[in-house]
């Protein structure tokens, strides 16, 4: 029955015109989410300058609880959660597609009537989320057993320097970088249909797999820049994000768009 279920989705989701794009098409969506910063830089920049504020209170308060070394474990995780962060500039992204005047009042309040259903997506997300953070203590601990996590300054050096650590970074990588993908997979363009269309939110997941699937090559550049220049933010210690953070979730708004054809 699930299964069916399952078909029958994905059957209403083919129903909004999965495209089939060219392999370049990503570099096309980072100019028009880059037109779209221009057109609106301050409301875009004060929501990259709010998400900076915050990414810094958050570290602040795990190096007050002497957690600073899961620092870097919730910065992978930013990206399983960026995508349901973004939702404002999506917002602000479709009122310009449409010609509708952009306030900060539509980015701060999104109005939606699958409100419901967004919720649920971002549960998911933030499932994957908590699903995260066990996996990276189950390899802390079977790499270094009951010992208490050290502080980032001692942890970073282990890391790099000792066999042990090289091979808990290497495992370590490699487990984020699987859940990524399939996060990636589920969130590429549902939060945004959801805000475009009254979907549920298990139709929007099952589309958005569906629209990776048909474009795999296209959207695995996708999922690398989007990786790559979240990197380059957080290295800056998060002020990078202020410019990086909107501009990705403009060019969300715009993948959305080129992989569904009647969204």
């Amino acid at each position: 029955m699930s299964v069916l279920l399952g078909r029958a989705a994905i059957a209403q989701g083919a129903l909004h015109g999965i495209r089939r794009i060219r392999a370049d098409e990503p570099w096309r969506w980072l100019a028009a989410g880059w037109a779209d910063m221009q057109a609106v830089p301050s409301i875009s920049l004060a929501y990259g300058f709010v998400f900076f504020l915050a990414s810094l209170s958050l570290v602040g308060t795990l190096f007050l609880l002497n957690l600073g070394a899961l620092v870097p474990v919730m910065a992978a995780g930013f990206l399983l959660l960026g995508p349901m962060l973004a939702v404002g500039l999506y917002e602000a992204s479709r009122r310009l597609e449409a010609g509708l005047p952009v306030h900060f009042s539509d980015v701060a309040f999104v109005s939606t009537r699958n409100l419901t259903q967004l919720a649920l997506l971002g549960a998911m997300l933030m499932g994957a989320m908590i699903v995260w953070l066990q996996i990276a203590g189950w390899l802390f601990a079977a790499f270094y057993g009951s010992s208490a996590l050290p502080p980032l300054a001692e942890f970073i050096p282990a890391l790099l320097l000792t066999v042990r650590g090289l091979t808990l970074l290497v495992v370590g990588t490699a487990a984020g970088a699987v859940l990524a993908f399939a996060v990636f997979t589920i969130s590429a363009i549902s939060v945004p249909l959801l805000l475009a269309r009254d979907v549920d939110a298990v139709t929007a997941v099952l589309t958005s797999i569906e629209a990776v699937r048909r474009n795999f090559w296209p959207m695995l550049l996708w999922g690398w820049i989007v990786t790559l220049l979240t990197a380059f933010g957080i290295a800056t210690g998060f002020l990078g994000l202020v410019v990086i953070f909107p501009l990705l979730g403009h060019a969300t708004w715009h993948a959305h768009r080129a992989l569904t054809a009647d969204a």
